[in-house]
Protein backbone atom coordinates (compact mmCIF):
# COMPACT_ATOMS: atom_id res chain seq x y z
CA UNK A 1 0.00 0.00 0.00
CA UNK A 2 1.46 3.59 -0.77
CA UNK A 3 1.34 6.45 1.56
CA UNK A 4 1.52 10.31 0.27
CA UNK A 5 2.42 12.40 2.43
CA UNK A 6 1.16 16.03 2.93
CA UNK A 7 3.06 18.59 2.97
CA UNK A 8 3.62 19.13 6.43
CA UNK A 9 4.23 15.20 6.93
CA UNK A 10 7.24 15.81 3.95
CA UNK A 11 8.61 18.59 6.08
CA UNK A 12 8.93 16.15 9.00
CA UNK A 13 10.60 13.98 6.88
CA UNK A 14 13.13 16.72 5.55
CA UNK A 15 14.06 17.05 9.45
CA UNK A 16 15.00 13.53 9.83
CA UNK A 17 16.90 14.04 6.50
CA UNK A 18 18.59 16.92 7.88
CA UNK A 19 20.02 14.47 10.60
CA UNK A 20 20.89 11.65 8.34
CA UNK A 21 23.07 14.14 5.98
CA UNK A 22 25.00 15.11 9.01
CA UNK A 23 25.73 11.69 10.35
CA UNK A 24 27.14 10.81 6.64
CA UNK A 25 29.02 14.02 6.20
CA UNK A 26 30.35 14.10 9.42
CA UNK A 27 31.69 9.86 9.12
CA UNK A 28 33.04 10.51 5.79
CA UNK A 29 35.20 12.95 7.06
CA UNK A 30 36.46 10.89 9.89
CA UNK A 31 36.50 7.66 7.36
CA UNK A 32 40.46 7.54 7.29
CA UNK A 33 43.69 5.29 6.99
CA UNK A 34 43.94 2.91 10.82
CA UNK A 35 39.97 4.02 11.60
CA UNK A 36 38.22 0.79 12.94
CA UNK A 37 34.68 0.44 11.31
CA UNK A 38 33.81 -0.41 14.67
CA UNK A 39 34.53 3.29 15.75
CA UNK A 40 32.36 4.54 12.81
CA UNK A 41 29.24 2.46 14.31
CA UNK A 42 30.17 3.68 17.76
CA UNK A 43 30.30 7.52 16.41
CA UNK A 44 26.85 7.09 14.49
CA UNK A 45 25.39 5.55 17.56
CA UNK A 46 26.24 8.78 20.00
CA UNK A 47 24.83 11.02 17.36
CA UNK A 48 21.38 8.88 17.18
CA UNK A 49 21.50 8.67 20.92
CA UNK A 50 21.97 12.49 21.17
CA UNK A 51 19.68 13.54 18.87
CA UNK A 52 17.06 11.36 20.27
CA UNK A 53 16.60 9.69 17.25
CA UNK A 54 15.62 5.49 16.49
CA UNK A 55 18.12 3.40 14.42
CA UNK A 56 15.66 1.98 11.34
CA UNK A 57 18.62 -0.93 11.50
CA UNK A 58 18.81 -1.87 15.18
CA UNK A 59 16.72 -4.78 15.19
CA UNK A 60 15.82 -5.16 11.29
CA UNK A 61 15.24 -8.60 10.71
CA UNK A 62 14.04 -8.89 6.49
CA UNK A 63 14.09 -12.48 5.67
CA UNK A 64 17.55 -12.45 4.74
CA UNK A 65 20.17 -11.90 7.19
CA UNK A 66 21.27 -14.29 10.50
CA UNK A 67 19.10 -12.82 13.56
CA UNK A 68 18.38 -9.38 13.70
CA UNK A 69 20.98 -6.41 12.60
CA UNK A 70 22.83 -4.82 16.00
CA UNK A 71 24.09 -1.99 14.78
CA UNK A 72 22.89 1.71 13.71
CA UNK A 73 24.71 1.90 10.00
CA UNK A 74 25.32 -0.47 7.37
CA UNK A 75 29.42 0.03 6.43
CA UNK A 76 30.76 -2.19 3.26
CA UNK A 77 34.00 -2.16 2.26
CA UNK A 78 35.75 -2.71 -1.79
CA UNK A 79 33.81 -5.31 -2.95
CA UNK A 80 30.98 -5.57 -0.19
CA UNK A 81 27.80 -3.02 -0.99
CA UNK A 82 25.08 -3.28 0.60
CA UNK A 83 23.82 -4.28 4.45
CA UNK A 84 27.64 -4.80 5.34
CA UNK A 85 27.88 -5.48 9.27
CA UNK A 86 30.50 -3.70 10.94
CA UNK A 87 33.30 -5.91 12.16
CA UNK A 88 36.87 -5.39 13.44
CA UNK A 89 38.23 -4.08 10.53
CA UNK A 90 40.76 -1.09 10.23
CA UNK A 91 40.49 1.02 7.37
CA UNK A 92 43.46 0.61 4.51
CA UNK A 93 44.67 3.29 1.88
CA UNK A 94 42.66 3.16 -1.03
CA UNK A 95 39.86 1.10 0.61
CA UNK A 96 36.43 1.65 -1.00
CA UNK A 97 34.03 2.67 1.94
CA UNK A 98 30.20 2.84 1.36
CA UNK A 99 27.88 3.81 4.24
CA UNK A 100 24.03 3.70 4.27
CA UNK A 101 22.29 5.22 7.08
CA UNK A 102 18.70 5.49 8.33
CA UNK A 103 16.72 6.81 10.80
CA UNK A 104 13.26 8.09 12.56
CA UNK A 105 12.81 11.42 14.35
CA UNK A 106 9.31 11.69 15.50
CA UNK A 107 7.98 8.74 14.11
CA UNK A 108 9.34 9.98 10.35
CA UNK A 109 12.45 8.19 7.97
CA UNK A 110 15.09 9.01 6.01
CA UNK A 111 17.53 6.79 4.09
CA UNK A 112 20.28 7.68 2.83
CA UNK A 113 23.93 6.18 1.46
CA UNK A 114 27.28 7.73 0.55
CA UNK A 115 30.59 6.01 -0.74
CA UNK A 116 34.22 7.22 -0.68
CA UNK A 117 37.62 6.75 -0.93
CA UNK A 118 39.97 6.25 2.31
CA UNK A 119 43.39 8.03 1.26
CA UNK A 120 44.88 7.35 -1.79
CA UNK A 121 41.97 7.13 -4.80
CA UNK A 122 42.67 4.73 -7.39
CA UNK A 123 40.83 6.23 -11.09
CA UNK A 124 38.78 3.49 -11.07
CA UNK A 125 36.86 3.63 -8.25
CA UNK A 126 36.68 7.19 -8.70
CA UNK A 127 34.70 6.92 -12.23
CA UNK A 128 32.20 4.05 -10.10
CA UNK A 129 31.59 6.30 -7.67
CA UNK A 130 30.73 8.95 -10.12
CA UNK A 131 28.81 7.13 -12.17
CA UNK A 132 26.72 6.09 -8.87
CA UNK A 133 26.41 9.39 -8.01
CA UNK A 134 25.44 10.68 -11.70
CA UNK A 135 22.86 8.25 -12.14
CA UNK A 136 21.17 8.87 -8.93
CA UNK A 137 21.21 12.82 -10.46
CA UNK A 138 19.38 11.68 -12.96
CA UNK A 139 17.36 9.32 -11.38
CA UNK A 140 15.73 12.52 -9.19
CA UNK A 141 15.56 14.72 -12.20
CA UNK A 142 13.35 11.81 -13.62
CA UNK A 143 10.88 12.06 -11.09
CA UNK A 144 8.66 14.63 -11.83
CA UNK A 145 4.96 14.24 -11.24
CA UNK A 146 3.03 12.84 -14.18
CA UNK A 147 6.16 10.90 -14.98
CA UNK A 148 6.02 7.09 -14.32
CA UNK A 149 8.00 5.07 -12.11
CA UNK A 150 10.08 3.12 -14.88
CA UNK A 151 10.90 6.64 -16.04
CA UNK A 152 13.15 6.95 -12.76
CA UNK A 153 14.44 3.32 -13.42
CA UNK A 154 15.73 3.75 -17.38
CA UNK A 155 17.04 7.06 -15.85
CA UNK A 156 19.26 5.03 -13.80
CA UNK A 157 20.25 2.32 -16.14
CA UNK A 158 20.57 4.70 -18.94
CA UNK A 159 23.54 6.39 -16.73
CA UNK A 160 25.24 2.92 -15.50
CA UNK A 161 24.86 1.71 -18.97
CA UNK A 162 26.69 4.54 -20.46
CA UNK A 163 29.40 4.40 -18.13
CA UNK A 164 29.59 0.72 -19.09
CA UNK A 165 28.84 -0.93 -15.88
CA UNK A 166 26.33 -3.84 -15.72
CA UNK A 167 23.11 -3.08 -13.18
CA UNK A 168 21.49 -5.53 -10.62
CA UNK A 169 17.87 -5.42 -10.03
CA UNK A 170 17.28 -7.62 -7.35
CA UNK A 171 17.89 -4.56 -4.78
CA UNK A 172 17.37 -1.20 -5.40
CA UNK A 173 15.11 1.82 -4.46
CA UNK A 174 12.05 1.80 -2.07
CA UNK A 175 9.04 3.80 -0.44
CA UNK A 176 9.14 4.94 2.95
CA UNK A 177 7.97 7.29 5.30
CA UNK A 178 6.74 5.51 9.13
CA UNK A 179 8.73 2.88 8.20
CA UNK A 180 12.02 2.06 6.36
CA UNK A 181 10.27 0.05 3.70
CA UNK A 182 7.04 0.79 2.01
CA UNK A 183 5.66 0.28 -1.25
CA UNK A 184 6.62 0.83 -4.14
CA UNK A 185 9.95 -0.92 -5.28
CA UNK A 186 12.23 1.41 -7.47
CA UNK A 187 14.68 -1.28 -9.81
CA UNK A 188 17.67 0.27 -10.95
CA UNK A 189 16.78 -0.82 -14.25
CA UNK A 190 13.24 -0.42 -15.99
CA UNK A 191 11.30 0.73 -18.89
CA UNK A 192 10.26 4.69 -19.47
CA UNK A 193 6.74 5.30 -19.34
CA UNK A 194 6.12 2.04 -17.50
CA UNK A 195 5.14 1.36 -13.87
CA UNK A 196 3.33 3.64 -11.08
CA UNK A 197 2.32 7.18 -11.85
CA UNK A 198 4.57 9.73 -9.77
CA UNK A 199 2.13 12.09 -7.91
CA UNK A 200 2.68 14.70 -5.55
CA UNK A 201 3.27 13.11 -1.80
CA UNK A 202 5.24 9.83 -2.91
CA UNK A 203 8.41 9.73 -0.80
CA UNK A 204 10.85 7.35 -1.95
CA UNK A 205 14.53 6.96 -1.69
CA UNK A 206 16.53 6.09 -4.79
CA UNK A 207 19.94 4.02 -4.58
CA UNK A 208 21.71 3.06 -7.40
CA UNK A 209 24.85 0.59 -6.68
CA UNK A 210 26.94 -0.96 -9.11
CA UNK A 211 30.21 -3.38 -9.34
CA UNK A 212 32.70 -2.71 -12.11
CA UNK A 213 32.70 -5.82 -13.53
CA UNK A 214 29.30 -8.38 -12.37
CA UNK A 215 25.92 -7.45 -11.81
CA UNK A 216 25.54 -10.61 -9.53
CA UNK A 217 25.79 -10.75 -5.93
CA UNK A 218 26.76 -13.37 -2.99
CA UNK A 219 25.61 -13.16 0.53
CA UNK A 220 28.52 -13.58 3.77
CA UNK A 221 28.03 -16.18 5.92
CA UNK A 222 26.83 -13.33 8.52
CA UNK A 223 23.64 -13.68 6.37
CA UNK A 224 24.01 -9.97 5.79
CA UNK A 225 27.23 -8.56 4.07
CA UNK A 226 26.34 -8.36 0.58
CA UNK A 227 29.13 -8.50 -1.90
CA UNK A 228 29.91 -8.31 -5.60
CA UNK A 229 29.60 -12.32 -6.66
CA UNK A 230 33.43 -11.40 -8.85
CA UNK A 231 34.95 -9.73 -5.98
CA UNK A 232 35.02 -6.40 -8.23
CA UNK A 233 34.69 -3.27 -5.86
CA UNK A 234 31.33 -1.49 -5.23
CA UNK A 235 29.64 1.97 -5.01
CA UNK A 236 26.66 3.11 -3.69
CA UNK A 237 24.40 6.49 -3.62
CA UNK A 238 21.21 7.23 -1.97
CA UNK A 239 18.58 9.93 -1.50
CA UNK A 240 15.27 10.11 0.10
CA UNK A 241 13.44 12.04 -2.26
CA UNK A 242 9.52 13.56 -2.20
CA UNK A 243 7.20 14.33 -4.96
CA UNK A 244 6.31 17.75 -5.45
CA UNK A 245 3.99 19.77 -7.32
CA UNK A 246 6.96 21.43 -8.00
CA UNK A 247 9.29 18.77 -8.82
CA UNK A 248 11.69 16.32 -6.60
CA UNK A 249 12.58 17.56 -3.53
CA UNK A 250 15.90 15.56 -1.69
CA UNK A 251 15.09 15.28 1.72
CA UNK A 252 18.63 14.27 2.62
CA UNK A 253 20.96 16.36 1.39
CA UNK A 254 24.22 16.66 2.79
CA UNK A 255 26.78 19.86 3.61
Amino acid sequence: MIELKSPREIERMRVTGAFVGEVLTELSRIAAVGVNLLDLERHARRMVDDRGAVSCYWDYSPSFGKGPFRNVICLSVNDAVLHGLPFDYVLRDGDVLSMDFAVSIDGWVADSAVTVIVGTPDDEDLRLIRATEEALVAGIAAAQPGNKLGDISAAIFEVADGHGYPVNTEFGGHGLGRTMHEDPHVANNGRAGRGLVLRPGLTIALEPWLARTTDKIVFDPDGWTIRSADGSRTAHSEHTIAITADGPLVLTERA
